[in-house]
């Protein structure tokens, strides 16, 4: 961890902050979000052994709740609401949620379930229609069932009467709609970008990003970066131009507000927690002593207003609950514990009535 450390360009103080803490967490939860994919990395195939798939995948989904081994987060992607293959998506969510059902006995806290190539506010009225059928047949209660949204598609971003139809999508979604999730690959290759050019750090990349973060801004749903389909294999210098690349790109999407990421590829684990660890670490002794001041009162030269004193520890919290700082660091630099650091960073009415979703 130490020699990927170097070459990723952390100095030696900041590789002795994260290297034991990744190891930690490769070691104790690698995943914390896992997605089943029924959708492009699961192609078209026989209706009977799709189905036959769905089942299976909830019963794995249940074997691992039943064993505690089940990631923080867990569900399916399923196919899009296109007409060529919304039947197919309805019947695999119909199949997995009915089997997950049997054998869970409800729904688990962790279930996410991913709503592909959205292209319209229609798209997103029918999965709520969707929703609410799946809940009335299995006597569940109203809501009890979200869903992600993929930005995958140029008409989700601008619409053609010069709107955004995606700040729509999210009320259209009546408090499910979770989280928004960037796809690098079919956006990119639906503005005609070139494959050696489609990456999420993009010029068009960034401004559907900036969309969605308009989108989301006050509604408590969160945001998701894309993933790199350059993982780290092959070559001893194809699997570091492959990390470096990656932890470069982790870095970028923090700096700008997207605090979540899809990986592909296991090998793209270490670079994803030393390039978040360093990222929380590199900041926190500023954003803590900034808070602390903020929280005393103290004349520190800088007058921070309760919205910078909310990001302030919305850091902060972030950095605890991913694992790069500890508790009692908190404690002991700002005056304040976990909880406390987080009723400041959400205040209630920040995210009531909204579902964490990953």
């Amino acid at each position: 961890m130490a020699a990927l450390a170097a070459h990723l360009g952390l100095d030696d103080e900041l590789a002795a902050q994260v290297g034991d803490r990744v190891v930690a967490k490769l070691q104790s939860a690698p995943i914390e979000d896992l997605r089943l994919d029924f959708e492009d990395g699961y192609g078209v195939r026989d209706d009977a052994v799709e189905d036959a798939g769905a089942t299976s995948a909830a019963h794995a989904v249940a074997d691992a709740l039943d064993a505690g081994s089940c990631p923080d987060f867990v569900g399916i992607r399923f196919k899009c609401f296109e007409e060529p293959t919304r039947r197919r998506g309805i019947r695999t969510l119909d199949l997995f949620i009915g089997a997950l059902l049997e054998r869970a006995g409800g729904v688990p806290s962790q279930l996410v379930l991913t709503f592909p190539k959205v292209s319209t506010v229609s798209q997103v009225e029918a999965m709520v229609a969707v929703c609410e059928s799946l809940e009335a047949a299995h006597g569940l209660a109203a809501k009890d069932l979200g869903f992600e949204i993929q930005v995958e598609t140029p008409q989700l971003i601008l619409g053609s009467d010069g709107t955004a139809p995606l700040a729509r999508a999210i009320h259209a979604g009546q408090g499910r709609v979770t989280s928004l999730h960037y796809g690098t690959y079919d956006y990119s290759a639906s503005l005609q970008i070139s494959a050696a050019f489609q990456a999420s750090d993009h010029p068009a990349a960034d401004h559907a990003k900036q969309v969605m973060q308009l989108a989301v801004a006050g509604t408590g749903v969160h945001l998701s970066d894309g993933s790199t389909n350059v993982v780290p294999t092959g070559s001893p210098e194809a699997v570091r131009a492959a990390w470096e690349l990656h932890a470069g790109l982790v870095t970028r999407a923090l700096s700008r507000g997207f605090y979540q990421g899809w990986d592909l590829h296991p090998g793209q684990l270490p670079t994803r927690y030393l390039a978040t660890f360093a990222f929380y670490r590199a900041g926190y002794g500023a954003a803590a002593t900034r808070l602390a001041n903020y929280v005393s009162r103290s004349d520190s030269g800088v007058m921070d207003e309760p919205a910078t004193a909310r990001a302030l520890a919305r850091f902060l919290q972030r950095g605890h609950a991913c694992g790069a700082i500890d508790g009692a660091e908190l404690v002991s630099d700002v005056g304040l514990d976990a909880g406390q650091i987080g009723a400041l960073a959400r205040p209630r009415s920040d995210t009531e009535g909204i579902r964490r979703s990953s």
